[in-house]
C-alpha cells in the first residue's frame, strides 16, 4: 500500500519513480481527488483522461491566467511572472499568434536536415566510447545545440544558458540550484519565473541579444518575433524577455528528459533497436508519439476554477486549483488500451502530452517529435546495442518526470 499512498505533492515522492499506483488507485476510486499541500490552500487533482481533456479545452472554467504551478500566488506576483503559458483566449490566441510562425509544422520540416546534422555531430563526437552518461553525452546535447540554431546564438553561451534553464525547470533540485523552492527562503524572488534569481541573468542576456537583432536583423527566431505581424502587432519588451527565458528553461529540458525515456525504452527492450532503421517514416512517428505518452514528461499543469462546477459528483468552487494530471490520463485504462505496456505501433495514440488537444498545445511539440525521432535514427545508425551500465538518477520533482543521469554502454557498429 506505500506505493498507493504516495504523496503526490512531495517532490521527495518522484525521484523513486511517478506513482503509477497512487493514480491509478485515485482513477479507480477518487478521480476527482482534493489533495492536500503542506504549504498551499490544497487543490484538486483530475486524474481521469476525460476529465483532463474536458479542463483543458475549456479555458473559461479552468484559467491558466492565475498560474500554472501548484503555487500560490498573489494578484501582483502572478502578474509579474506571465508568459504565454498564463494566459487565455483571448489574449493567449493573439500572443500565440505573434509567436508561432518559426514553431509552425511547415518551418519545423525546413529544420529536418539540420536536427540530422546536428545529431550526428553529437554522436559521432562521443568519439567510439562504449561507456558514458547519455543525458550529459547526448540528450543534454542535441536540444541545445538545436535551441542555439534556433537563436541564432553562439555556441560557447549555450552550456551557460542551459545551466540557466535548468535552475528554472529544476528549481526543486539541489543538483540545479542552490535556490531549491521548499528548502530555501525565496520570497526575495517571488516576482521572477520559478521564484529564481537566475531569472535576471537570462533577462539581460535577452536584452543583448535583441538588441543586436534590433541593429543587425538575421534569420533566426529572435529577429522573427521582433517583426511586426500582418496587422502591425508585435511583441513588448516585457513579453519577448518573459518568451526568451520560457524557451531557455522549457525548449531543452522537457526534450532532453524524453530523449532519456526513450532510451529507457530501448534498454527495457533490447529488440526494439535492431528494428527501427527497417521501420517505414509512419512507423517511427507511431514509435516517437508512444514515448512521448509513456514518459509524459510535464507531470501536470494546474488552473483556477472561475465559476463553481460539479464533476464526478465533487462539489468545487470558482477560485479552486484544479491540477490536470496528465501522467496519470496518459495511462488512463479506460481510454488506453494496456497503458501499461509500451506498444511501439500503439495507434491510435491520443496522448494529452504537449497538451495536445487544447489551445494551450505545446508551441515546440513539432520540433520535439522531429528531434526525439531523428536521434532514434541516427543513433540506430550507429549502435548495434546499448545496455544499461549504471543506476539512473531521477530528477527531485512533481512537475518535470526525468532521468538527469543515465549511465550506459553500447555497442557500435
Amino acid at each position: 500500500m506505500a506505493d498507493v499512498l504516495a504523496d503526490i505533492v512531495s517532490h521527495d515522492t518522484y525521484v523513486d519513480g511517478v506513482p503509477r499506483a497512487t493514480f491509478a488507485h485515485l482513477r479507480a476510486h477518487d478521480p476527482v481527488h482534493w489533495t492536500e499541500e503542506p504549504e498551499g490552500r490544497g487543490f484538486w487533482s483530475l486524474t481521469k483522461y476525460d476529465d483532463v481533456l474536458l479542463a483543458s479545452r475549456s479555458t473559461d472554467v479552468y484559467s491558466s491566467r492565475y498560474g500554472i504551478r501548484l503555487e500560490d500566488m498573489t494578484p501582483e506576483e502572478t502578474e509579474a511572472r506571465r508568459t504565454l503559458m498564463e494566459m487565455d483566449p483571448p489574449e493567449h490566441t493573439r500572443l500565440r499568434r505573434l509567436v508561432s510562425r518559426p514553431f509552425a509544422p511547415k518551418s519545423v520540416n525546413e529544420y529536418e536536415s539540420v536536427v540530422r546534422e546536428l545529431a550526428g555531430e553529437v554522436l559521432d563526437a562521443l568519439g567510439g566510447a562504449t561507456e558514458f552518461d547519455f543525458v550529459s553525452r547526448v540528450a543534454r546535447e542535441l536540444p541545445m545545440r538545436m535551441l542555439g540554431r534556433l537563436l541564432g546564438l553562439p555556441d560557447e553561451d549555450l552550456d551557460w544558458l542551459v545551466q540557466r534553464g535548468d535552475a528554472l525547470i529544476g528549481n526543486s533540485d539541489p543538483d540545479f540550484t542552490d535556490y531549491v523552492v521548499d528548502r530555501v527562503d525565496t520570497t526575495d524572488y517571488r516576482f521572477l519565473p520559478f521564484r529564481s534569481p537566475v531569472s535576471l541573468e537570462l533577462f539581460a542576456y535577452a536584452e543583448r541579444a535583441l538588441a543586436e537583432r534590433r541593429l543587425n536583423p538575421t534569420h533566426d527566431i529572435l529577429s522573427a518575433l521582433l517583426e511586426p505581424t500582418s496587422d502591425g502587432e508585435s511583441l513588448d519588451d516585457l513579453a519577448l524577455k518573459n518568451f526568451f527565458t520560457l524557451m531557455v528553461a522549457a525548449g531543452n529540458d522537457t526534450t532532453r528528459y524524453t530523449m532519456t525515456g526513450g532510451l529507457q525504452v530501448l534498454l527495457e527492450r533490447p529488440t526494439l533497436l535492431p528494428r527501427i532503421p527497417s521501420m517505414t517514416l509512419e512507423e517511427r512517428r507511431l514509435l516517437t508519439d508512444e514515448i512521448l505518452r509513456f514518459t509524459t514528461v510535464t507531470m501536470h499543469f494546474r488552473r483556477t476554477l472561475t465559476t463553481d462546477v460539479t464533476l464526478r459528483g465533487r462539489d468545487m468552487r470558482a477560485g479552486d486549483k484544479v491540477v490536470l494530471w496528465y501522467a496519470s490520463a496518459n495511462f488512463d485504462e479506460d481510454h488506453f488500451d494496456a497503458p501499461e505496456e509500451f506498444r511501439a505501433d500503439r495507434a491510435p495514440n491520443d496522448h494529452v502530452s504537449f497538451g495536445l488537444h487544447s489551445p494551450h498545445l505545446c508551441l515546440g511539440s513539432h520540433l520535439a517529435r522531429l528531434e526525439i525521432r531523428v536521434v532514434l535514427e541516427e543513433i540506430a545508425r550507429r549502435w548495434s546495442g546499448v545496455e544499461a551500465a549504471g543506476t539512473p538518477e531521477r530528477l527531485r520533482s512533481n512537475f518535470i518526470s526525468g532521468v538527469k543521469r543515465l549511465p550506459v554502454r553500447v555497442t557500435w557498429r
